[in-house]
């Protein structure tokens, strides 16, 4: 019995027949929808039950959908998000007011979609809308109006399933980056460390050997002063003086030796001491990258539709800069966590006229310091300042960047909703 109350039954075949039995793919794939062909859209509970799953995940958000089960009397305070998923997909194989129901949240949730979609007339030309939206990054939105068509074909459904899958798999592709990158650091600091140590404790040694050596001589030179001063004039004085004179020398040529240290010394000394701040620096991206990897472990179940504590209740986020190949997903984890994604490149082919319309929409916005131009980011700071909403600086263009400043974000609001 799961947590939501659906019972759940387990196979226990031995794993050795398993293992032994021939694998045989089936000649057929099943089908992906179950209605007869009609000039009509596709209903929730037309589709095949594989299907459900996907549709849940990626067309609702968490919020949305605790919303929507609410109004239906089946979402509770302590049931998890995972539950609520799960009470959804077994309502969209019921063809029933429930599932009507359902069906006509999606609808409304993704109106703009649908009618966009509704012009496609051929399998073809709802294919290049698909593409379209995943290209633009409305992916919620493409993937309901391109399933529910008309004219989508087993294998255009097929196909979209597929993608929207294996955008599942980008996240965890990042937190192996990520770890790799976090490993090399640490093997970085422990370098430079035994660096500054080795060359601290040679020039420690060095002038230890050098003040030895100084003292000896000036030693050396007072016990001959002090002789010659007790001893009677001898025919040696000549001798005694040039002696002197080769002492003082020696003595002159370890002063300049000793000057010459004490440069390298400091010159040392400020090595280490940028070795130091790069040490520091290194520790600080070894931090930044924690916490993104925090934020990250914490929101891969929210891939999945589990609870990872971050909400963001309807904000609209503009985004400025970065790379344009990571927009999609960046918009995918935004309307996941109940937001709004609002993109603008920074002016490589959108027009930096086109910022003020963006941030007067906004609730907030954010920008990669690494993947903006400094003009671009100049205008962000001005309107936000301007219009007294929040910006936040990414350290990078990464998703996980901007995953882990919305965590921070998250956190931060939690002591003011408890005060509120």
């Amino acid at each position: 019995m799961s947590a939501s109350g659906v019972s759940i039954a387990v196979r226990t075949t031995p794993v050795a027949s398993v293992l032994s039995r021939p694998f045989a793919p089936s000649p057929v794939a099943p089908a992906l929808v179950l209605r007869q062909a009609a000039p009509r859209r596709t209903k929730i509970w037309e589709f095949n039950t594989n299907l459900h799953c996907s549709i849940i995940g990626t067309c609702l958000s968490t919020h949305d959908l605790r919303q929507i089960l609410k109004k239906l009397g089946l979402a509770a305070q302590h049931h998890t998000d995972h539950e609520l998923h799960g009470i959804a997909v077994s309502l969209a194989a019921r063809h029933d007011d429930a599932a009507r129901h359902l069906h006509k949240a999606l609808d409304q949730r993704h109106k703009l979609a649908v009618s966009q979609f509704g012009r496609a007339a051929s399998e073809d030309a709802l294919r290049t809308l698909w593409q379209g939206g995943v290209q633009g990054g409305d992916i919620p939105g493409a993937y309901w109006a391109t399933l529910t068509h008309p004219h989508a074909t087993q294998t255009l459904i097929r196909e979209a399933f597929g993608e929207v899958h294996m955008l599942s798999h980008l996240v965890g592709s990042a937190n192996r980056a990520d770890i790799r990158r976090l490993r090399a650091l640490e093997v970085e600091k422990a370098e430079l460390e035994l660096k500054v140590q080795r060359q601290q404790q040679a020039l420690h040694d060095a002038v230890i050997h050098r003040d030895a050596q100084i003292a000896a001589l000036r030693q050396a030179l007072e016990d001959r002063m002090i002789a010659e001063a007790a001893a009677p004039s001898s025919p040696h004085e000549a001798a005694l003086s040039g002696l002197i004179a080769d002492r003082e020398r020696r003595l002159a040529a370890e002063a300049n030796r000793r000057a010459a240290l004490e440069e390298r010394l400091a010159t040392v000394r400020t090595e280490r001491d940028r070795e130091r701040c790069g040490r520091v620096a290194a520790e600080q991206a070894r931090e930044a990258l924690r916490l993104e990897l925090a934020a990250v472990e914490a929101s891969l179940p929210a891939i999945g539709s589990a609870d990872n504590g971050i909400r963001l209740d309807g904000l609209t986020l503009l985004y400025v800069g970065g790379r344009p190949n990571q927009v999609a997903h960046m918009r995918v984890m935004v309307e996941a966590l109940g937001g709004v994604l609002l993109h603008h490149d920074g002016g490589v082919e959108n027009h930096q006229s086109l910022l003020p319309g963006l941030a007067s929409r906004c609730d907030m916005a954010a920008f990669p310091v690494d993947c903006i131009s400094h003009d671009a980011a100049t205008t962000v700071k001005a309107l936000c300042h301007r219009a007294g909403k929040h910006f936040i600086p990414l350290r990078s263009a990464g998703v996980t960047s901007l995953l882990a400043a919305l965590q921070t974000l998250a956190e931060q609001a939690m002591p003011e909703q408890a005060m509120e």
